[in-house]
């Protein structure tokens, strides 16, 4: 008799479902890489003065996203780490458009 296939929802389920361990590093890198993505890319884009913040955030967040996607383990942490990856790597550019990282 054929036995109905259920999803795994006890860890949270969906896309973004976690394996139900906790990973404090990689949940810090996903924030920081977010938080200096969001700078990054923000300050790149509307105050050209401030090329040196978005530079150097975008900079660190392309690393410290760089490092999160080496060790992440769920896809809730990849999908976040590729969001603020990309947002750090436009804030960098936009950065060093307009000043680079040392002016």
């Amino acid at each position: 008799m054929a036995q109905t296939m259920r999803p795994n929802t006890a860890a949270g389920g969906g896309l973004l479902a976690t394996d139900g361990k906790p990973h404090p590093l990689q949940d810090t890198l996903l924030a920081v890489t977010l938080v200096l993505g969001l700078l990054a890319f923000i300050t790149g884009l509307l105050f050209h003065d401030l090329h040196m913040l978005s530079s150097w955030a975008g900079l660190v967040g392309i690393l410290a996203g760089a490092y999160g996607q080496w060790i992440s383990e769920t896809t809730r942490a990849r999908f976040g780490l590729v969001i603020g990856l990309g947002a750090s790597a436009v804030g960098f550019y936009l950065g060093l458009a307009h000043g680079g990282l040392f002016g």
